[in-house]
C-alpha cells in the first residue's frame, strides 16, 4: 500500500491512499461468504453458493463494493499511523479508482492536531481572592444547622412570613383544572417563592381554614407562559421554633460538647472550602492565562463536534421537548441561531483548552496507570447516581473510554501545572493548596464541584470533623 500527505490547511490533510489488488483479497473472501448467507440458490445450500454463481446472480459490482466497503477503515488507519498523523474527527473518503484485478485508490479528508509550541511552563504565577472566612459566615451556617433542627407547632393565627402551611392547590385555564398544577394536602413555607407566582401574596394575614384566589402566570408544564386561575385552601399552619444555640444544641447537632467547638469546627471546615475556591479560580486563570497566550489554530471538526455534543446535552435535559427549549430560549431573549454563536464560542475555548492540556502532557510524558483511571470513573459514576461498574460498562459500550482517558490525562498535567504555579491571594500571601487532600485536589482539576467541605449536607443533619456523619 502507497500514501502520500497533502496538506490543506495547519488543520486538516488530504491522504491519497493506492492499494494492490491482492490486499484486497481478504475482504473479497468475506464479501463472498457474506453474501452466500445471504442468497438462496436452488441446489446450493446457504453458505454453499460458489463465487462464479454469486456473480452471475448478484453482480461482481456488489460483491466488489462490500468488500471495499470493508477495506476502507483498516486501509485508512494503516495510512494515518504510516504518515503519523493524529486525526480529528471522522474523515471524508473518495473512492478515485478501482480496477477489478488491478488496484483500489481512495483520498481521505480529515481534520488534525494542530502543531502547538509551548511556552516556558515554569514561572507561572496566577492571583485569587482571599480566603477569610469570617463570624458572619460561620454564623450563617449554624443558622443553617439550627434550621434543621427546628420543629413545627401550630399556630391559631393569620400566616406570616417563614411560616409553614399545608394547603390544597387548583389551578385552571380557561375553566378547565390543570393537573400539573394541582394537589392536596402540600407543604409550603411562605416566602420561598418557589411554587407559584402570587402564592405568597395571596396566603399572608390568611389562616387556617381560609381560601384565595388569584391569577398568575404559569411558568412550566404544558400550559406555561398562559393566564391561569388558581385557587388555594389554607389546611393548616405551623411556625418554625429553633432551638437555643448552647451546648446541648451542640450535642444534638454534632460529635462536639460545646457551642465553641462546633463553631470552631465549622470556621475550619469553611477555611478549606475557600482554599478549594481558591483552587478553583487558579485552574482557571492558569487556564485562561495559557489559552490567551498560546495562539494555534482550531480543527474545524474539534469544534463543531464540542458544540454538538453540547448543544445534544442541553436537549436532552429538557426531554427533548422542541416546545419546552424554545421556551428556555425565549426566556434568555435569544435565538436558536444566537444561542449556537455562544455555544460556539464557548466550545472554542474549550477545545482549545483540551488541545493545550494534551499538550502539556505530551511535554510532560503524562501516563495515566490503572488505579487513576478508577478513581476518576468513581467519582464520575457519583455524579451519575450510578453504581461504578454501571457507569464503567456504559462508558465502554458507548466507546468513550479513550475520552475518559484522555479527561485523566489532562487531569494530571493541569495538577502538575497548578503545583508548580506561583498562586498569590489578594493580600499577596502565598496560597498552598497542598492543604486540600487528594480527592478535594483531583476535583479542582476536574472542575467538579467540592460537597462535603462544610458538611452540613449530611442525612442525619450531625457534623463531623473529617466531613463524615457525625454520631
Amino acid at each position: 500500500m502507497k500514501s502520500t500527505v497533502e496538506n490543506l490547511s495547519p488543520t486538516r490533510v488530504r491522504l491519497a491512499v493506492e492499494m494492490a489488488f491482492e490486499d484486497l483479497k481478504p475482504s473479497l473472501d468475506a464479501a463472498y461468504k457474506k453474501i452466500a448467507q445471504q442468497v438462496r440458490v436452488p441446489g446450493f445450500r446457504p453458505g454453499k453458493v460458489p463465487a462464479r454463481i454469486i456473480d452471475q446472480r448478484v453482480g461482481r459490482a456488489a460483491v466488489l463494493e462490500e468488500a471495499v466497503n470493508s477495506a476502507l477503515p483498516g486501509a485508512y488507519s494503516e495510512a494515518v499511523r504510516e504518515a503519523e498523523l493524529r486525526p480529528v474527527g471522522q474523515p471524508e473518503i473518495d473512492v478515485t479508482n478501482l480496477t477489478d484485478g488491478e488496484s483500489l485508490s481512495f483520498t481521505a479528508e480529515v481534520d488534525v492536531r494542530p502543531e502547538i509550541t509551548l511556552p516556558e511552563l515554569d514561572g507561572l504565577a496566577v492571583t485569587v481572592d482571599d480566603a477569610t472566612v469570617g463570624d458572619e459566615d460561620v454564623r450563617e451556617q449554624v443558622e443553617a444547622l439550627r434550621e434543621r433542627f427546628g420543629t413545627l407547632k401550630g399556630v391559631d393565627r393569620a400566616i406570616a412570613d417563614g411560616d409553614y402551611v399545608s394547603i390544597d392547590l387548583l389551578a385552571s385555564v380557561d375553566g378547565q383544572e390543570v393537573e400539573a398544577g394541582s394537589a392536596n394536602g402540600m407543604s409550603y413555607r411562605v416566602g420561598s417563592a418557589d411554587l407559584v407566582d402570587g402564592l405568597d401574596d395571596a396566603l399572608l394575614g390568611k389562616a387556617a381554614g381560609d381560601t384565595a384566589s388569584f391569577s398568575t402566570t404559569l411558568r412550566q408544564g404544558e400550559h406555561a407562559d398562559e393566564q391561569a386561575e388558581i385557587r388555594v385552601v389554607i389546611n393548616s399552619v405551623k411556625e418554625q421554633e429553633l432551638p437555643e444555640l448552647d451546648d446541648e444544641f451542640a450535642q444534638l447537632a454534632s460529635e462536639f460538647d460545646t457551642m465553641a467547638e462546633l463553631e470552631a469546627d465549622l470556621r475550619t471546615r469553611l477555611g478549606r472550602a475557600k482554599v478549594f475556591e481558591q483552587g478553583t479560580q487558579a485552574r482557571d486563570k492558569l487556564l485562561e492565562q495559557l489559552v490567551e497566550t498560546v495562539q494555534f489554530p482550531l480543527p474545524d471538526a474539534a469544534v463543531e463536534g464540542e458544540v454538538d455534543a453540547r448543544e445534544h446535552e442541553i436537549v436532552h435535559s429538557f426531554g427533548h421537548d422542541d416546545a419546552m427549549f424554545e421556551r428556555f430560549l425565549s426566556l434568555q431573549d435569544k435565538t436558536p441561531e444566537q444561542f449556537r454563536d455562544e455555544l460556539r464560542e464557548s466550545a472554542r475555548k474549550s477545545v482549545r483548552a483540551q488541545f493545550l492540556l494534551d499538550a502539556v502532557a505530551d511535554k510532560q510524558e503524562v501516563q495515566v496507570g490503572d488505579a487513576e483511571l478508577t478513581a476518576y470513573l468513581i467519582r464520575q459514576a457519583a455524579r451519575y447516581n450510578l453504581a461504578p461498574q454501571q457507569f464503567a460498562d456504559e462508558i465502554v459500550k458507548a466507546g468513550n473510554l479513550p475520552a475518559l482517558v484522555a479527561d485523566v490525562r489532562r487531569n494530571k498535567a493541569l495538577a502538575a501545572l497548578l503545583e508548580s504555579t506561583t498562586i498569590t491571594d489578594a493580600s499577596g500571601n502565598t496560597v498552598d493548596l497542598s492543604q486540600l487532600n487528594a480527592e478535594a485536589m483531583a476535583e479542582v482539576v476536574a472542575g467538579e464541584e467540592d460537597d462535603d467541605v462544610v458538611g452540613l449536607d449530611d442525612t442525619d443533619g450531625t457534623v463531623g470533623t473529617d466531613g463524615t456523619d457525625g454520631e
